[in-house]
């Protein structure tokens, strides 16, 4: 269960962030809202996430795949330019969340 709660915090980050994105600085009352209320439901699945997994992994996962997700949405929704250094930088992600998954975790 504590994995499902995860993948749903990672999904109110990805709707969160991209209602931030949508409300143009706070300047939109309705993607603002949005935004706010995705991410209280991302820390409060969050939390019951790491009832049951260590921390380091859940915020290593959640960041993880949150931030390389992000980037495929924003440059197929938003058409941000994606370059070398943050192919790379993604690359470095997904092998430090990798190594936490095997190694981090003191089972």
């Amino acid at each position: 269960m504590a994995y499902f709660y995860l993948g749903t915090a990672i999904t109110g980050e990805l709707v969160g962030t991209n209602l931030l994105k949508a409300a143009a600085g706070f300047t939109r009352f309705w993607p603002s809202f949005g935004a706010v209320m995705a991410y209280g439901l991302c820390l409060f699945f969050l939390s019951l996430a790491m009832k049951q997994v260590d921390l380091n992994v859940v915020y290593a996962i959640w960041a993880g795949i949150g931030i390389v997700i992000m980037t495929l949405l924003s440059l197929f929704l938003w058409h941000e330019p994606l370059n070398l250094a943050s192919v790379l930088g993604l690359a470095l992600v997904v092998t430090g969340v990798v190594i936490l998954n095997l190694y981090g975790s003191a089972h």
